[in-house]
């Protein structure tokens, strides 16, 4: 599944949310540490929604966010992929 990860620019480093799972942040001191971040808190995060029997949230599209993004704060964005295929197989 892909996740839309919106990143910020801070004063001294960046960080990321995805708008589909609301309270999975990451940050790190460079665009690409805090993808690797953002990727592996949302794999926890699902990972954890799945072990409780929780549904998982659909990933929406980029049009149904788009106004979360503020390009002129700096803001960026990406799609971050989560293989979902490892926890249906430790199952």
């Amino acid at each position: 599944m892909n996740y839309l990860v919106i990143i910020e620019k801070g004063k001294n480093n960046f960080s990321a949310y995805s708008p589909d799972m609301p309270g999975c942040v990451a940050a790190g001191k460079t665009i690409e540490i805090t993808l690797r971040r953002m990727q592996e808190a949302l794999y926890l995060h699902l990972e954890d929604l799945y072990q409780q029997g929780e549904p998982l949230p659909n990933p929406q599209s980029l049009k149904s966010h788009i106004e979360e993004i503020d390009i002129q704060a700096g803001d960026m964005f990406t799609f971050v992929q989560v293989d979902l295929n490892i926890m249906s197989e430790a199952a």
